[in-house]
């Protein structure tokens, strides 16, 4: 598990997804999240535009990161 430390008040999921290297391009992040891939708080997110905070853990493939 990994921190990605975001200075705004949040992040799009699929922004964040690019930015943390979980996806090579913005294109696999939105499929990523389309197929149900991805865990924000250990539950499936199937909203790309979903808004992550400080202190959501967002997991894909078993790789976890947590936003400070």
């Amino acid at each position: 598990m990994s921190e990605i430390k975001i200075k705004t008040e949040f992040i799009k999921l699929d922004a964040l997804l690019k930015f943390a290297g979980l996806a090579d391009t913005g294109g696999e992040a939105k499929l990523l999240v389309q197929n149900g891939q991805v865990l924000v708080n250990g539950e499936i997110c199937t909203m790309r535009g979903k808004k992550i905070r400080a202190g959501d853990r967002v997991s894909v493939n078993g790789e976890e990161v947590t936003v400070i």
